[in-house]
């Protein structure tokens, strides 16, 4: 005997039987057989209130359509962004107003993505910038209180909600969060040909290679679970200072010997830290720019503590270096 579920309708007709459908509307409305419905209209009315009528596979088809389009779409994509942070946010929101042609993928290892910018430090609300990044928060229209060489964001959840929901905003940016860049995808320069024998002595990156994160934390205790891959002629890393996932993309650079060693973060000192961060976003080797505090780790910058504005400008000038190699290098990769 057939399973229950296989008497059913397909999807499409059981949503053609539907007696309404349901689209968005303007101002929070909710459109059915082309009438709005305002929360106005529904408030005082809940005792006979009903949703839409829907049948479980119409969930998960909705989801599993959209994301594995997605997944297709961006499998070839012009630029990578790997970490979702202040720094890797600021440089996608830069990417997706300026160059609406270019496919982004936004790749962040957590579930929510933002980093540490949700709070200041030590778990405290408010979120200092000093000037003159107060200009990345006028773009946005996030308030702020003017205190002379800095301004203060009530809480970093307010900028830090506002950037995301305007990058994610962007027709051409996808965010895949709950998403690990577990290596680099590579290829030699010409210039370097290579031999069974010997690595390439120098090369260029071309892509990421992605699992999911809940994969990447348990290959130690399961048996292989091989990767997806993102290929991308650049990539924007902004992992962060080493840590658990942190620095991840440049740590991955001297284990392939293409850089000697890391120089390491340094103590804290915000003076020079935030200035060296922004001066020193750049492209470290061929197809990989870095920015933000995974820059330090290669510098051997000074770490800055709770202050943010080096991780909006420096993803502003990663976002600016990309464009800048995009039009240098086309048809060049």
């Amino acid at each position: 005997m057939s399973p229950p579920a296989a008497t059913f309708q397909e999807l499409g007709s059981v949503t053609a039987a539907l007696p309404m459908k349901a689209t968005g509307g303007d101002n929070g409305t909710i459109k059915a057989n082309g009438v709005d419905k305002t929360i106005a209209e529904m408030e005082g009315n809940w005792d006979d209130f009903k949703f839409q009528p829907i049948r479980e596979s119409q969930v998960s088809r909705a989801m599993t359509r959209r994301y594995f389009q997605d997944l297709d779409t961006y499998a070839e994509s012009d630029i990578v962004i790997v970490g979702a942070g202040s720094c890797g946010l600021s440089a996608a929101y830069m990417l997706g107003k300026t160059r609406p042609d270019l496919k982004i993928a936004l790749i962040e290892s957590g579930v929510a993505p933002g980093g540490g910018a949700w709070l200041g430090g030590q778990l405290f609300s408010a979120m200092v910038m000093r000037k003159p990044a107060d200009a990345f928060l006028r773009e946005l229209s996030v308030p702020y209180e003017d205190e002379g060489t800095h301004v203060v964001v009530k809480h970093a959840a307010l900028f830090t909600s506002t950037l995301l929901s305007k990058v994610l905003s962007f027709p051409n940016i996808k965010l895949f969060n709950a998403t690990a860049v577990e290596d680099l995808i590579t290829r030699p320069l010409p210039s370097s040909p290579t031999s069974n024998n010997n690595p390439p002595t120098s090369l260029r990156i071309a892509g990421v290679v992605t699992n999911w994160t809940l994969v990447t934390r348990h290959h130690d205790d399961q048996s292989c679970m091989d990767p997806n891959t993102i290929n991308a002629p650049l990539t924007i890393s902004t992992t962060g200072h080493d840590g658990p996932s942190g620095a991840f993309s440049v740590n991955r650079l001297v284990g392939m010997q293409v850089l000697d060693r890391l120089k390491g973060m340094q103590g804290l000192d915000m003076n020079s830290a935030e200035d060296a961060i922004v001066r020193g976003t750049r492209e470290v080797v061929p197809g990989l720019i870095v920015g933000g505090m995974e820059l330090s780790e290669v510098d051997g910058a000074n770490r800055m503590g709770p202050t943010f504005g080096a991780m909006v400008l420096s993803g502003v000038r990663a976002a600016e270096v990309a464009v800048g190699i995009w039009e240098g290098r086309k048809g060049g990769f």
